[in-house]
């Protein structure tokens, strides 16, 4: 990094990280059953602040930290999230359904005494529309099924709440990452890309159009 790409100190924040063993797209449904203390007191904290957390993919080490192990390793980028719906059933159990927000990318990290992971953050900015091309209108079809599909199945929380952008690269690329049954890091990417079309290009060389499909 340069010293011209530097990010300044304002566009730096810091943010509690959650490490997982998976992707997160924005506008992803991720739900979440905590139990570890490190998680209880960040969501307490969360829900006091009205802030969110971030999600980012673990490179090395467990989702669930045990004694003796060491420390988690995790990707450079990740996704901020929002929490959309918050439920206590049992004592030390909390279910949280969370929505996937906008990427950002660590600058620094520390672990605190409780073993939760707070990063300095940037966000990155939003990626540009781009129109899917003729070539590549069949994701948009095939998609068009599989969401119709999987919206009519029950959930607290909707999967996808907001419009359909079937038209739009990134919305798109962002809903074949999140639903095609890829190896972790070919996930991670896609997801690291910041070029809509170039993503869902990738992803039109993975996906056989159907016979249904223009």
């Amino acid at each position: 990094m340069s010293e011209h790409d530097a990010p300044s100190p304002e566009d730096v924040s810091p943010l509690p990280l959650f490490p997982l063993g998976t992707v997160l797209f924005p506008g992803a449904l991720l739900p979440l059953q905590l139990f570890e203390l490190r998680y209880l007191q960040m969501i307490g904290e969360c829900e006091r602040q009205g802030n969110g957390f971030g999600v980012v993919t673990l490179s090395q080490g467990r989702e669930v930290h045990r004694p003796g192990e060491s420390a988690e390793q995790f990707e450079t980028m990740g996704t901020r999230v929002q929490i959309e719906r918050i439920e206590r059933p049992q004592p030390g159990l909390v279910k949280v359904w969370c929505r996937g927000m906008g990427k950002f990318r660590i600058e620094a990290t520390q672990q605190r005494s409780d073993g939760l992971w707070t990063g300095q953050v940037q966000a990155l900015p939003p990626e540009p529309t781009v129109q899917v091309p003729e070539d590549l209108q069949h994701l948009s079809a095939q998609m068009q099924e599989v969401l119709t599909q999987l919206s009519a199945q029950p959930s607290e929380v909707p999967h996808w709440a907001e419009a359909w952008r079937l038209q739009d690269c990134s919305w798109l690329s962002n809903r074949w990452g999140e639903l095609l049954p890829l190896p972790l890091q070919m996930k991670y990417r896609l997801f690291a890309l910041q070029e809509p079309l170039l993503r869902l290009e990738l992803i039109g060389d993975m996906v056989v159009p159907s016979a249904r499909s223009p």
